[in-house]
C-alpha cells in the first residue's frame, strides 16, 4: 500500500459507485464527502458534513476537512488531516482515545439537535431567512454547477 500525500477535490451531485484513488468526492446536495482511504488500502471513507461532525473549507482551488479523518473502524486505522488538498499524516490513536472521541462526538451531535428544541430556537427552516437556510456548501454547489464563477 502506498500512502497518498494529496487529494484532489471533485464536486459531484452524487457519489459515484466506483471511486478513484486520490479524489475527494464532495456532494453538496447530500452534505457528504467520500474518498478512498489515503493509506492505499482501498476502503471507502465517508465524512458527513454537519456542524457537529466534519466541516469543509474550499477556496476555489484547495479543500480542507476538519477535524481529522480517523479510520478507526477500518483494518488500517489510518489517521490524517486533509488541509489545502494535502494529506498530513497523524499518529494512530489508542482504543481509549478513540472511545473518548466517539463519546464526545455523540454528545456534540446530541447537543446540536437539542439546541433546536430550546425555547426561542427556530422551529424549522421556514423560521430562518433564506440566506441563513442555504449553507455555504449549497451556495458553492450552485455557483460551480451553473458554470458561473466570480
Amino acid at each position: 500500500m502506498t500512502r497518498l500525500h494529496r487529494l484532489q477535490p471533485l464536486f459531484v451531485e452524487e457519489i459515484p459507485t466506483n471511486l478513484d484513488e486520490g479524489k475527494l468526492y464532495i456532494s453538496i446536495p447530500y452534505d457528504t464527502i467520500t474518498h478512498l482511504c489515503a493509506c492505499g488500502c482501498g476502503c471507502e471513507v465517508v465524512t458527513p458534513l454537519h456542524p457537529a461532525q466534519w466541516r469543509l473549507t474550499y477556496d476555489g482551488e484547495a479543500a480542507s476537512l476538519f477535524p481529522s479523518v480517523g479510520s478507526w473502524g477500518l483494518p488500517c486505522r489510518s489517521h490524517y488531516i486533509v488541509r489545502d488538498n494535502q494529506v498530513l499524516w497523524a499518529r494512530t490513536w489508542s482504543d481509549d482515545e478513540v472511545r473518548a472521541v466517539r463519546e464526545s462526538d455523540c454528545l456534540a451531535i446530541e447537543e446540536h439537535y437539542l439546541a433546536d428544541e430550546r425555547p426561542g430556537a427556530a422551529n424549522g427552516p421556514e423560521d430562518q431567512p433564506q440566506a441563513e437556510r442555504q449553507t455555504l456548501l449549497q451556495r458553492l454547489w450552485r455557483r460551480f454547477s451553473s458554470g458561473t464563477r466570480g
